[in-house]
C-alpha cells in the first residue's frame, strides 16, 4: 500500500542523510521526497511516499522517532487528507495545436506559463493520479521533451497537527 509519510526533523546538516539511510539500509524505496522549512526555521518537514504493509510503516515510524534528529512522524494516509503534486511539462506541439492544447491545460486546471511551439510549458497541481492523467493526455497531443514533478506534498484534515515529540 502507498503511504505519505510526514517527518519533522531538526533543521541540520546531515539529518535528510540520516532518514534516507534509514529507508535504504532496510530495502524500502522511497518514491518521492520533498524536504523544506517550517515556520519554526529550526525545524524542517520531509513528506515522502512510500510503499509497504501497515506493520512494515509501523516499524519504519517507530525506526524514525530513534534518530536523534527526529521529532514527529505521522503516516498521513491512516486519516483523510489532502495531498498534491505539482508538474512541469514541456512540450513539442506541432502547428496548429497551440489553441488545442491550451485549451485541454485550462480546463484541466492547470496554466500555461511558456506559449512557445517549440518548448511549451506547463504547470498543473493536482493529486497523483491527476497528474498522469493530464500528463497521459497531454503526450497524445504534443511531443514531451521533459517532465519535472515535485512529488506528494500533504496535509491532514483533522485540525489536530503534526506535532513536536518532546
Amino acid at each position: 500500500m502507498r503511504h505519505i509519510i510526514a517527518i519533522l526533523l531538526q533543521n541540520e546538516a546531515g539529518a535528510l542523510t540520516r532518514v534516507a539511510g534509514l529507508f535504504s539500509t532496510r530495502g524500502y524505496n522511497i518514491e518521492s521526497l520533498s524536504v523544506a522549512a517550517t515556520d519554526d526555521p529550526t525545524v524542517s518537514r520531509i513528506t515522502l511516499v512510500t510503499r509497504g504493509s501497515e506493520a512494515v510503516l509501523q516499524q519504519i515510524a517507530n525506526q524514525l522517532l530513534k534518530l536523534i534528529d527526529v521529532v514527529g512522524v505521522e503516516d498521513l494516509t491512516d486519516g483523510e487528507h489532502i495531498e498534491r503534486e505539482l508538474v512541469l511539462l514541456k512540450l513539442r506541439l506541432q502547428p496548429g495545436q497551440t489553441d488545442a492544447v491550451r485549451g485541454f491545460v485550462v480546463r484541466a486546471g492547470g496554466r500555461v506559463l511558456d506559449p512557445a511551439p517549440d518548448a511549451f510549458v506547463v504547470e498543473l497541481t493536482a493529486n497523483e493520479a491527476e497528474v498522469n492523467r493530464f500528463i497521459d493526455e497531454l503526450a497524445r497531443h504534443s511531443e514531451t521533451l521533459e517532465v519535472v514533478r515535485s512529488g506528494a506534498l500533504g496535509v491532514g484534515r483533522a485540525t489536530r497537527r503534526l506535532e513536536l515529540v518532546r
